[in-house]
């Protein structure tokens, strides 16, 4: 009888096969007890040894202990703290850059099959032009030891001391380099630096901090425009850029901006013709969607949460000589803007990770436009999106782009259609 029952802990020195990619981008294979085991930094085939097996009641998670067997694809990683620290920012630098794109293929797919139960294969991902040093923007944490760094992975208490990321942009990696031996110039109170690359090619620097003590910033005016950003204020320029506004350094932007562009393209190629329809914007960013609706004819309402990028997107329609009648820029939360649009024949929506709040896909629902495109960076909460959609919508077009290499994240572009 005893030898017909599984065994309530699995041996620890059981080689695992790993199966496939989990959507996070952990290996996924099966425990002697028949639990689902999740192993970061795994590929399709490999064979490992178990270490820091975690169990939970129907599923499993540990590390490589030792890697036994190599499946196919792997790479060495580029990073010194891809292993050495388990950076959190890379989930997949130890994967060739086709199995990567394989595997981003798989996480849109399934998760459209399994969470918005909608029948399509797995698309098409765009590869990036860049593997490597592609980012335009990089979030610095503070650590206990005062010195800034990235978290590592599966810890977000434990920040790690950075000294070089090879996914920014080589001038923004300068930039880190010449900061690095600052960092006794940032404010006690520093939380968070972001530093990044404008359109321009102009670097910033972003001191976040938790209180509202004012710092003299002179030392890291060199280096690029300063901003600080106190607890609860709006960013200002302490050095090297005075009169500057806060855009481009604060509002938000593709971190891969060539990618980003044409995903954009794209979005607004699968809308169709446009010419004489009128056409929702959502989370409009700083209006270049809505510029590309205008430019093939359409009419545009929009809607973005961040009053500085409407700002913006509005001067940059002054510029363009559009009237009124053409394009109507709204700032506030989409869900609670959507009451004041016109019926829509066309709805571009392109929300952030967590997607849309449930009152906006209620009032997408409701206004029954003829096509959506749907803009997402996270495959789970897209087809939660569209599930909640409901009935009545055809796929038209599924396509992933890769703004995003060495990670798990994916951007995708769904196109609906009303059946």
């Amino acid at each position: 009888m005893s030898g017909s029952r599984a065994p309530e802990r699995p041996r620890a020195d059981a080689p695992v096969r790993i199966e496939r990619l989990a959507t996070g981008g952990d290996g996924v294979g099966k425990l002697e007890d028949g639990r689902t085991l999740f192993v970061p930094r795994t590929a399709v085939g490999d064979l490992v040894e178990v270490a820091d097996l975690r169990l939970h009641k129907r599923f499993a998670r540990g590390q490589v202990g030792r890697l036994v067997e190599e499946g196919p694809g792997r790479a060495a990683p580029r990073c010194r703290h891809y292993v050495k620290d388990r950076c959190g920012g890379c989930q997949l630098q130890h994967l060739d850059a086709a199995r990567q794109v394989a595997a981003k293929r798989s996480f849109i797919g399934d998760s459209l099959r399994r969470l918005g139960k909608l029948d399509v294969a797995d698309p098409e991902v765009v590869p990036s032009e860049a593997e490597f040093g592609y980012r335009t923007k990089v979030t610095l944490a503070k650590g206990k030891d005062g010195r800034l760094g990235l978290h590592r992975e599966g810890e977000a208490g434990r920040v790690f001391a950075l000294e070089r990321c090879e996914l920014i942009a080589p001038k923004l990696q300068e930039l880190w380099e010449r900061l690095r031996p600052l960092q006794s110039h940032l404010p006690r109170e520093t939380e968070r630096v972001v530093l990044r690359l404008d359109r321009d090619g102009q670097a910033h620097i972003i001191v976040e901090t938790s209180g509202t003590q004012v710092w003299p910033a002179g030392p890291l005016g060199p280096l690029a425009v300063v901003w600080w950003r106190p607890a609860g204020g709006s960013p200002r320029v302490v050095a090297g850029g005075e009169g500057r506004t806060a855009y481009p350094a604060t509002v938000f932007e593709q971190v891969n901006p060539e990618m980003g562009m044409k995903a954009r393209a794209f979005a607004v190629e699968q809308a169709g013709e446009v010419r004489g329809r009128h056409c929702w914007d959502l989370y409009a960013g700083i209006g270049e969607t809505t510029e590309m609706l205008l430019d093939r004819g359409a009419t545009v309402e929009s809607i973005e949460g961040d009053r500085r990028a409407v700002e913006l997107a509005a001067r940059r329609t002054l510029d363009a000589r559009r009237t009124t009648h053409d394009v109507r820029q709204l700032a506030g939360k989409v869900e609670d803007a959507l009451s004041q649009l016109r019926t829509p024949s066309v709805v571009i929506t392109n929300p952030p990770r967590v997607g849309m709040e449930e009152r906006a896909v209620v009032g997408i629902r409701a206004a029954r436009p003829k096509r959506i495109v749907y803009v997402s960076c996270d495959p789970a909460t897209l087809a939660r999106d569209v599930a909640r959609l409901g009935e009545g919508w055809r796929v038209a077009s599924v396509r992933g782009f890769d703004l995003f290499p060495q990670t798990a994240h994916v951007e995708t572009v769904l196109t609906l259609e009303g059946a």
